[in-house]
């Protein structure tokens, strides 16, 4: 897919995630044990044959930067193509706004990059989704239907609340999308997953013409906008997808992975997923420590009990602990006694010794990075 370059915007449902969101960009957050959410969009690219792609953010995106680096853990270090970070212009009056209202807006602060760029087809990707695929049988899908736009999507049964404000589309037998709508009525419906084929000059054209009319929104400017006048296509996945577009589908897509079957559905039955590697030693279980159907990544300490839980790296459980339904990420310190239950810590919290923290499954509680309890 040589002819294929890659855009992923990393700023989506900010807002919603907000209690993790704080110094963080969504593409940043921790996920299972070890990864970032923009692994899999990054990986997903990669693993398809793309070597060049291009990171737009918006804010709080130091994270981000430091986690990416210059792209050496997934092939995109390279002195031809690699990997690009797009930051919004400071200055925006020739621009459009920095805090990008949409897609739309969001590239053509990015149109420099675009234009420069020798490929033929561009994908677009939301770095909000956990999956692992493929475009490589899409593009080849995109070609023959002779599409103009080709979306991904999952079929499935979604509530107002589940996606909110997210696109559901209604596709023939052909794979003709023939409907667009956003954030319909309970039911079993084709939900967009965010990643988008579509050819670079037809992508320039329609930057240009939402730019000059000051609309901003690829979904309501361009797929319900102009759905009579391009073709646009749906490609079905039928694989694991989790959106992470609130704190609780956040908590469940964590959970997701306690299920075997899941995880070797994500992880090990497609491609590899890469991330950032940071050596450790192994964790170390004393005897005291009880520990049941939980993922624990290297450099933890285990006195206590852990079950039905994710602990990322260098988390110290001490004695009489007990951390159930919860997710403690990285250098966290739970002490003596502490009971914690349906829990989202953030990076380097410190518990002290007795505290009693519980949440609900569809409401976690969550504490803030670096805090003590």
């Amino acid at each position: 897919m040589k002819d294929t370059m890659g855009i992923i915007f990393t700023y989506k449902n900010d807002e919603a995630l907000k209690s993790l969101t704080q110094k963080r960009a969504v593409a940043s957050i921790p996920y299972g044990g070890r990864y970032r959410i923009v692994d899999f969009a990054l990986s997903n690219l990669v693993n398809s044959g793309v070597t060049k792609v291009g990171i737009i953010t918006r804010n709080n995106y130091q994270s981000l930067m430091d986690h990416l680096g210059t792209g050496k853990e997934w092939d995109l270090s390279r002195k031809r193509d690699g990997l690009y970070i797009l930051p919004p212009f400071s200055q925006v009056e020739d621009y459009g706004a920095a805090n990008y209202r949409g897609r739309m807006e969001a590239m053509n602060n990015a149109g420099t990059f675009i234009r420069r760029s020798t490929s033929e087809y561009v994908i677009m990707s939301d770095a909000d989704c956990i999956c692992n695929l493929t475009f490589d049988e899409a593009l080849e899908f995109h070609k023959q239907k002779k599409a103009d736009i080709t979306l991904f999507y999952k079929k499935g049964s979604y509530g107002q609340q589940a996606y909110a404000d997210s696109c559901f589309l209604d596709v023939d037998d052909d794979g003709h999308v023939t409907d667009v709508t956003i954030n319909p009525a309970v039911g079993r419906i084709n939900l967009s997953m965010g990643q988008v084929i579509i050819s670079k000059s037809l992508l320039e054209s329609l930057v240009q013409e939402c730019v000059s009319h000051n609309l901003y929104s690829f979904k309501r400017d361009v797929l319900q906008r102009k759905l009579h006048d391009l073709k646009i296509y749906g490609y079905e996945y039928k694989g694991y997808y989790a959106r992470i577009d609130s704190v609780a589908a956040y908590y469940q897509a964590n959970m997701d992975l306690l299920n075997e079957s899941l995880r070797m559905e994500l992880f090990y039955k497609g491609n590899q997923i890469f991330t950032k590697i940071r050596d450790e030693v192994p964790t170390l279980y004393r005897n005291s420590s009880d520990v049941r159907n939980s993922l624990l990544a290297d450099g933890c300490v285990i006195e206590g009990t852990v079950e039905n839980s994710i602990l990322f790296r260098g988390v110290r459980v001490r004695k009489g602990a007990k951390i159930s339904n919860s997710i403690i990420m990285q250098d966290c310190e739970i002490q003596a006694n502490t009971q914690l239950n349906y829990v989202i810590s953030d990076k380097d919290v410190v518990i002290r010794e007795n505290r009693k923290l519980f949440g609900f499954e569809l409401f976690p509680m969550v504490l803030a990075k670096g805090s003590v309890v």
